[in-house]
């Protein structure tokens, strides 16, 4: 048998998972400075569930991991976060809204495999529920903002209003029933090239002349919403009165830079109701979003089995594994210990009450009992970047002192371990 990771699945040890925390740390740090309640859901659900007409749509249950339990119950592998949020307001109608949260762990797609997007995965996602206005989107735009600048990523955030994006389909004379279909197509623009969009529309059977109008109106470029409702007549038309609020408050905070209108944006989960973005990187260096999310109002209603829009919700994810295609070159170097304790003579279980101490106190430490010469232990700890050396030897032991080597400023002293503590933990905090 080869041992090997499974395609799209991968271990994080050493730097790499340093570096991973560190930014799992920063989300969570942003995350919960913007009022966000930490939530943690369910990794295996009903199948029944995640795949009802409710859920991801067509397009993400094609890539779910499906499984059977030894009861012959049909399950599967969640797929996004966004779905087990609308369970948890479900089965929990007590929560006091609006009911802000975020969840940061795994989810499971079988699906291609490529630089930025894996089969197994880490989502960092946040929601809010119960806001009908464009506040809630407006607020998850500055967080994303915020984030991605402590990740010192410059960002481009691409919006639109799928409600308006249909009003336009409809003005242009898409049937409802192929609406779907062609914001897909369309969404794809970027990625497949306007060829590749004809390819696609020339294949759906529309009537030639609805076609040719939706190809008009790309072949446009990259209209504003101003433009694109004045020329098809839908001013004053829901979706577009959605988009403008949004418009407007993006401008009033300083926004407008990053968040940039995309009037053939959709995103491709058909719960999707109103606003939908997507993150990119600024400079292009990695084609794989960066994150995005919208407004889904309709799941949580349908699944309590009250009106549609009586949870609305709107949420944005953060993808990890993309986000570290773009810092895997960063230079992070993994946390160290403060201090290492080197046994003189003494037994493991005076080395282990030593350690308790430091740490009882917040100092980091590490043992060295591989009984190796002690120079070639001082040497591996200087090449290590550790200031500190305790040398725990018996007649100093008994004496209730230690020997305390400063690796950064050549020195050795003989303390009690009380003044050993303060030295270390004081000049160690002050570092940090």
């Amino acid at each position: 048998m080869i041992m090997q990771n499974l395609k799209g699945t991968n271990d994080y040890v050493g730097k790499e998972q340093a570096l991973r925390k560190r930014v799992q740390a920063a989300l969570r740090d942003m995350f919960e400075l913007y009022d966000f309640e930490d939530v943690d859901t369910a990794i295996v659900n009903e199948l029944d569930f995640l795949t009802s007409k409710y859920a991801g749509g067509e397009e993400i249950v094609k890539e779910m991991y499906r499984l059977n339990d030894q009861g012959g119950r049909q399950l599967g592998l969640r797929y996004d976060l966004t779905i087990p949020f609308a369970k948890v307001i479900a089965l929990n109608p007590s929560l006091e809204f609006p009911f802000k949260r975020y969840e940061i762990g795994k989810v499971f797609r079988d699906g291609p495999v490529k630089r930025g997007r894996m089969r197994e995965f880490l989502q960092c996602d946040v929601d809010v529920a119960g806001i009908k206005g464009p506040e809630a989107e407006a607020e998850l735009m500055q967080l994303a903002v915020d984030v991605f600048r402590k990740l010192d990523i410059p960002i481009v955030l691409r919006w639109n209003n799928r409600r308006f994006l249909g009003e336009v389909l409809a003005a242009v004379g898409v049937p409802d029933k192929d609406a779907l279909s062609v914001m897909l197509t369309l969404d794809k623009l970027a990625k497949i090239g306007l060829n590749g969009v004809k390819k696609e529309l020339a294949d759906k059977g529309l009537d030639a002349g609805v076609t040719d109008a939706i190809l008009e109106w790309v072949e446009g470029g990259n209209p504003s919403l101003e433009e694109a409702a004045d020329k098809y007549g839908i001013r004053e038309r829901r979706g577009a009165l959605e988009a403008y609020a949004l418009q407007e408050m993006i401008r009033t905070l300083g926004l407008e830079q990053v968040c940039v209108f995309d009037p053939f944006l959709s995103r491709g989960l058909s719960f999707y109701t109103g606003t939908v973005y997507e993150i990119f990187d600024a400079a292009g260096g990695l084609s794989s979003s960066l994150g995005g999310g919208g407004r889904y109002d309709a799941i949580i209603g349908q699944l309590v089995g009250t009106e549609d829009s009586a949870f609305p919700a709107v949420g944005l994810s953060f993808g990890m594994e993309s986000i570290m295609a773009l810092l895997e070159n960063r230079c992070i170097e993994k946390t160290a210990a403060s201090v290492v304790i080197v046994p003189v003579g003494v037994t493991a279980v005076e080395v282990l009450q030593t350690a308790a101490a430091l740490r009882a106190n917040g100092v980091r430490a590490r043992l060295d009992t591989s009984g190796r010469k002690l120079k070639n232990i001082l040497a591996s700890v200087s090449s290590s970047g550790i200031r500190y050396v305790l040398l725990l030897g018996e007649s100093e032991w008994k004496a209730g002192k230690v020997r305390l080597k400063d690796m950064e400023e050549r020195t050795e002293i003989e303390v009690s371990m009380d003044e050993a503590i303060y030295l270390i933990a004081d000049k160690w905090l002050s570092s940090i």
